[in-house]
């Protein structure tokens, strides 16, 4: 049996439930469409970046950095959403940097000698945007007195909220769904500023995949788009459009990561 995972996006409950109600629909669309070994239900056993190199993974979602650093090669472009939220521009998408409420900070370069939360360093909103906006302010490789590593977006906002951080790039997706479904999370934080936009998450395949298999998968996802039934989760997925994007596409990744580079700021740090 093939593996499948929409694990980019998890969370809160009610996205959750829509992942599960748009994979019903996906796996009965792809058992039409004559595919095999399409599983009955989302993997949860593999963590997100895993199911990427599964052998016979047959549909998730990625980051476009892992993707451009990592998975070409590996995995196949299915095609990238669009979400109707805050932030969001078709396929592309910023970040919103966001401080504690009450915090003094007024804008980027205040936050120097501050500490940092990020979801992990190949994480394009939550490292890669982020080090772009603050490139222009870094002396000597640095602008931050630490560092630390969440494991996700949401994380990244109790750890702001706690005060294990003073500050964390959010991607406006997960902004978006948690301001929906968990707005008591955001209580403590208020955002001081956005980034830059880039390519949003992109579905993908193994890269064996087949033309007329990924073909398949991008009929099934536009008929999960118009059908009446799927009305109440396309609203909860915030879930308005797809497109096909090219490897060309994602390269605006490895601009931003080279923009930073040549500022000085390599690493963010």
């Amino acid at each position: 049996m093939r593996s499948a995972s929409l694990a980019m996006y998890a969370s809160p409950e009610p996205i959750a439930a829509a992942n599960g109600a748009l994979w019903s629909f996906l796996r009965d669309g792809l058992r039409q469409e004559g595919i095999h070994g399409v599983p009955d239900n989302l993997n949860v056993d593999l963590a997100y970046n895993e199911v990427w190199f599964h052998p016979d993974l047959l549909f998730a979602q990625t980051c476009g950095y892992p993707y451009m650093h990592s998975l070409r090669g590996h995995v196949r472009l299915v095609a990238t959403p669009c979400y109707a939220l805050p932030g969001c521009d078709g396929p592309n998408a910023c970040s919103f940097i966001v401080v504690r409420k009450g915090d003094p900070f007024a804008s980027l370069e205040d936050l120097r000698g501050a500490t940092a939360a990020i979801n992990s360093r190949d994480s394009n909103s939550g490292m890669n945007l982020f080090r772009r906006a603050l490139a222009p302010f870094a002396r000597d490789e640095r602008f931050f007195s630490a560092v630390v590593e969440t494991g996700g977006h949401v994380a990244s906002v109790a750890a702001v909220t706690a005060g294990a951080a003073d500050v964390a790039a959010i991607d406006c997706v997960t902004y978006g769904n948690l301001q929906r479904f968990a707005p008591d999370r955001l209580a403590g934080v208020r955002v001081l500023a956005r980034t830059s936009s880039g390519p949003g998450l992109p579905f993908i395949t193994r890269a064996s995949a087949s033309d007329g298999e990924v073909e398949a998968m991008r009929q099934v996802l536009r008929a999960a788009l118009v059908d009446p039934a799927m009305e109440e989760v396309r609203q909860t997925l915030a879930l308005r459009d797809i497109v096909t994007l090219s490897d060309a596409d994602y390269g605006r990744v490895l601009v931003l990561e080279e923009e930073a580079r040549s500022m000085g700021y390599p690493q963010l740090a």
